[in-house]
C-alpha cells in the first residue's frame, strides 16, 4: 500500500479515476448547454426579437362626441341612460319649447304688421308720386304756388321713407323667425354619432345652459390605441407598420391586427400640468415615452368589441414596409 493511501483517515477512499471523468463529462455538457441557449438566444434576438417593439403601456381611446345644449331653457324629456347605445340620429333629450315657438310666432306676426305697412306705404308713395306730377303741371299756369309744389315732394320723399322702413322691419322679423326656428329645432338633441351614452348628468326638469355638457357619446366602434413606447425603442418604427394588439379583458386568444396611424406631437411630461424643468441643476435623466396610435380592424372590434381606458400590448412589425394603408 502507498504512502497516500496509508495516510488518509479510515473509512475515506481515494476518489478514482472513474468519478473525475465523470465531473469533467458533466461539466463540459454544462458548458455546451449554456454555450448552446446562448447561441439561441443570440439567433432569436437577430432573426426575430430584434425586429419587433413591444408595450404593455398601452391604453384604448376614441374620439368622444359630447352632447351640448345650444340654448337654454327647461328639460321635458331625458330618453337615454348610461350604457345604453345609440345610432346617429337618435333623439336623446327634449328641451320644453314654448319659449321657442312663442318667439317663432311673434316674429311672424310682427313680419306680417311690416308686410302691411309696407302696402301702406306703398299706396302712399303712388298716392304722393300722381300729386306732384299734377302740381308741376299747372305750376307754369300759375294755379299752384310754389310752396305746394314743394310739400308735395316731402310728401313723396316721406312715402319713400316709410317704404325704406317697412322693408328694413320685414327683414328684421324674418331674420328673427329663422333665428327662432333654429332655436325650435334645437330643443331637440340628438345623438351626433353612433355609440355609447356615458356621463348623463342631465334630469327632466334641469334648466340646461349652452355650452354646458349634459351627457357623451363614446363611438366605440372606432376604438385606436394609444401606445407608449420608450423613445429608444421608435428608431425603427414608420407610419403604416404592422403591429399586432391585444388587449386584458379578451385575453391573449384575441388578437387585434392593426396598423399605426401616427405619433404624438410630443411627449406626456412635455404636455404636462407643470412641465419638467430640466434646466434647472438637479436634472436627472428620465426615458421618456411617445404616444404611438395604433388604427384597428373595424371588423375585428364588431367581434370584440373594446370599450375606452382598456389596458392592451402592442406589438409592432418593425420590417413592414411601412406604406399607409
Amino acid at each position: 500500500m502507498s504512502d497516500d493511501a496509508e495516510a488518509m483517515p479510515p473509512g475515506q477512499e481515494a476518489p478514482s479515476k472513474s468519478n473525475t471523468a465523470r465531473r469533467r463529462k458533466l461539466f463540459a455538457i454544462l458548458v455546451l448547454v449554456v454555450l448552446g441557449c446562448a447561441i439561441a438566444w443570440c439567433a432569436y434576438w437577430f432573426l426575430y426579437a430584434s425586429k419587433y417593439v413591444s408595450t404593455d403601456n398601452a391604453y384604448t381611446a376614441t374620439e368622444v362626441a359630447q352632447v351640448t345644449p345650444e340654448i337654454s331653457g327647461t328639460v321635458s324629456q331625458v330618453n337615454v341612460v348610461d350604457t345604453q347605445s345609440v345610432r346617429k340620429g337618435d333623439v336623446l333629450v327634449v328641451i320644453d319649447e314654448i319659449d321657442t315657438r312663442l318667439a317663432l310666432n311673434q316674429a311672424k306676426a310682427d313680419e306680417s304688421m311690416a308686410q302691411a305697412q309696407l302696402s301702406a306705404a306703398t299706396a302712399d308713395l303712388k298716392k304722393a308720386s300722381i300729386d306732384l306730377q299734377r302740381r308741376k303741371a299747372l305750376v307754369n299756369s300759375g294755379s299752384v304756388s310754389a310752396d305746394e309744389v314743394t310739400a308735395a315732394e316731402n310728401a313723396l320723399a316721406s312715402a319713400k321713407a316709410r317704404i325704406d322702413a317697412a322693408k328694413a322691419a320685414i327683414a328684421q322679423a324674418r331674420a328673427r323667425a329663422d333665428q327662432a326656428s333654429v332655436n325650435l329645432g334645437r330643443t331637440v338633441l340628438k345623438a351626433p354619432v353612433d355609440g355609447i351614452v356615458s356621463k348623463r348628468t342631465v334630469q327632466v326638469g334641469q334648466k340646461v345652459q349652452p355650452g354646458v355638457p349634459v351627457m357623451a357619446v363614446v363611438p366605440i366602434q372606432d376604438v385606436h390605441v394609444d401606445a407608449n413606447f420608450k423613445e429608444g425603442q421608435l428608431k425603427d418604427v414608420r407610419p403604416g407598420q404592422k403591429a399586432t394588439v391585444t388587449s386584458d379583458i379578451h385575453g391573449s386568444s384575441v388578437e387585434y391586427h392593426g396598423v399605426v396611424d401616427g405619433f404624438s406631437g410630443g411627449t406626456g411630461s412635455a404636455f404636462a400640468l407643470i412641465p419638467a424643468q430640466n434646466a434647472t441643476g438637479n436634472w436627472i435623466k428620465v426615458v421618456q415615452r411617445l404616444p404611438v396610435r395604433i388604427r384597428l380592424d373595424p371588423e375585428e372590434l364588431k367581434a370584440h368589441p373594446l370599450q375606452v381606458g382598456l389596458s392592451m400590448e402592442v406589438t409592432i412589425d418593425t420590417t413592414s414596409d411601412g406604406k399607409q394603408e
